[in-house]
């Protein structure tokens, strides 16, 4: 790593540490320690709760470094240069958000020389998971957090993480058993059950009468044609998401300035 950028990310922790500001270190760091797969990127992922927010912001600003709230409902960042921190409090969809769970959770490890505390694994397969653009699908990072840490996942809570999206979990681990068929044991067979009784038990109901598109919480730019022109709602919005039409329309606005088509 570059020393200039590790002289920022490691100043930036130290001062939230100092300011005891809780935070939890995700991205491609988590993901070495729980996959060994090693990546270099320019970010840096810090997961926080929202209520934390402002106060990581204030210790940032402080020390000197620019800060944004990027989008409202999920991300800010703090920069240095080229250089920039995400400060993350939820996943673009709105779903994933940071409490206290994760925290408690968490998993201790050393990370740019410094004594933190990664996302939980079974965090990170729900954020993850709900990944799916044409741009960016992370269904190869959810299989590989799986195949290294499946027999040790708490695999109760991350079904119960997903929720009614539980479809879209079992679409990974299905899609785990092809990938990986002398590894397909790493998912519990009482978790294949209880998936495929869901499933059963679904598909012998009547469909719902309520015409609701659930794309919208995997791909904010693929399912937008559903919404706009063919009378679906959009599963992000509230009540029954957690997102705001004024969010929603922010975060799709990104889609041009993040140059994705």
């Amino acid at each position: 790593m570059d020393p200039a950028s590790l002289a920022f990310y490691r100043d930036a922790l130290s001062r939230l540490d100092r300011e005891r500001v809780d935070y939890l270190v995700g991205g491609a760091y988590a993901f070495a320690r729980y996959t060994g797969i090693e990546r270099h990127t320019k970010d840096f992922d810090v997961f926080i709760r929202r209520e934390d927010y402002e106060r990581a912001v204030d210790v940032l600003r402080r020390a000197g470094y620019e800060t944004e709230l990027t989008f409202p409902h999920w991300l800010g960042k703090a920069f240095h240069g080229d250089d920039f921190i995400d400060l993350i409090f939820s996943a673009g969809n709105g779903v994933a958000q940071v409490d206290d769970v994760w925290f408690e959770y968490a998993v201790v490890a050393e990370v740019i020389g410094m004594a933190v505390r990664l996302i939980p694994p079974e965090e990170m397969i729900w954020s993850k998971g709900l990944i799916m653009e044409r741009e960016r699908f992370d269904g190869a990072d959810v299989a590989h957090v799986i195949h290294a840490m499946g027999r040790e996942l708490d695999w109760r809570r991350l079904i119960d993480r997903y929720g009614k999206y539980w479809r879209a979990l079992y679409a990974h681990i299905i899609l785990f058993g092809f990938i990986y068929p002398s590894a397909r044991s790493r998912v519990p067979s009482w978790v294949m059950d209880e998936m495929s009784k869901r499933l059963t038990d679904e598909v012998r109901s009547p469909d719902p009468t309520e015409k609701v598109c659930y794309g919208t919480i995997i791909s904010r730019q693929q399912y937008l044609v559903d919404v706009d022109r063919w009378g679906y709602q959009d599963a992000r919005l509230k009540p029954a998401g957690t997102m705001t039409s004024e969010e929603i329309a922010h975060w799709t606005a990104g889609i041009d300035q993040d140059g994705y088509r």
